[in-house]
């Protein structure tokens, strides 16, 4: 394969387990990897020294920048701003997340030849949990836009939920998976979503007052801007507490995730009793003692 004109942005913290994957997915296509590391406490900034000194033997590079970590969407549009990006595209990917062989293949053949009225491409990801693609439930496809003409996108500015949205010009989708796989534990997964339970409070307070089915900054996906309208016109029309019950069996039995196996049931069950009821206790709390949800840092897990 050949290389593209193409700067690939991953934003880290403590990600030694997962980045090598992650960069090694790509088969040598990208020009450039840019990570934006929220100073990490474990081995991810010698590890880019070692991938930089590794990718330079083919004629790509790594670049490694620090920055102090608000949100998400701050700090992907930080590494966008002020990384002297200047290849002709531009790319977001998650340190847990790879590319799919056929993919970099697909990403290698047709982006060189991409007609000028298309700025942005959509990827069809699958999650994998604890070792299995969660294929059922309404998980799959997510389809989300990650690949960009430089400066034709950015990540919305929201606390949970953000996107990379498209400022001008048309997308179209790739036929091949991103696959969204991190390799840590259990105990890491449960201290995340309580972190995300945090947000998604604050984030609900922030917005339930305003119409937030459809973003300020850009065009979203479909698929997205319809997630948004069932979430915040259906989800949180319902009681709380139910509507956990409720999202369990639709994803479980009704989108058919049973048929995961144990690994589909935990998730499901973990998705639905863990984190949504979880957001449902904490709302509830701030009702009760008219508290408001503070300002969300970084994960301390």
């Amino acid at each position: 394969m050949t290389m593209v004109d193409l700067t690939v942005v991953i934003i880290t913290k403590n990600e030694e387990m997962n980045l090598r994957k992650c960069i090694e997915s790509f088969h040598g296509i990208a020009k450039r990897f840019v990570i934006v590391d929220s100073y990490s406490t474990d081995g991810t900034e010698n590890l880019c020294n070692v991938l930089d000194s590794e990718l330079q033997t083919i004629g790509s590079k790594l670049d490694f920048y620090q920055n102090e970590f608000v949100d998400h969407a701050t700090q992907l549009n930080w590494g966008f701003a002020n990384t002297d990006i200047t290849t002709e595209w531009s790319m977001r990917i998650d340190a847990d997340e790879e590319l799919m062989e056929d993919l970099a293949t697909e990403i290698n053949t047709k982006l060189t030849d991409m007609t000028s009225d298309i700025n942005g491409i959509v990827l069809r990801r699958r999650v994998y949990f604890m070792g299995r693609w969660i294929k059922h439930g309404g998980r799959y496809p997510e389809l989300l836009l990650r690949i960009f003409r430089t400066g034709k996108a950015a990540c919305e500015q929201k606390i949970m939920d953000e996107h990379m949205v498209l400022l001008e010009g048309k997308s179209i989708e790739f036929k091949h998976d991103l696959i969204d796989n991190n390799t840590k534990d259990l105990e890491w997964w449960t201290n995340k979503h309580n972190w995300y339970s945090n947000r998604e409070v604050l984030d609900y307070q922030r917005t339930i007052a305003i119409d937030s089915t459809e973003s300020q900054n850009g065009k979203l996906t479909n698929q997205a801007r319809m997630k948004r309208v069932v979430k915040n016109k259906g989800y949180y029309g319902l009681p709380k507490f139910i509507r956990a019950h409720l999202y369990f069996i639709y994803r479980y039995y009704i989108k058919l995730g049973f048929l995961d196996g144990p690994e589909g049931r935990i998730f499901h069950f973990l998705q639905a009793y863990w984190y949504r009821f979880l957001v449902d206790a904490k709302m509830y709390e701030c009702e009760k003692f008219d508290r408001k949800m503070g300002v969300q840092r970084e994960l301390k897990a």
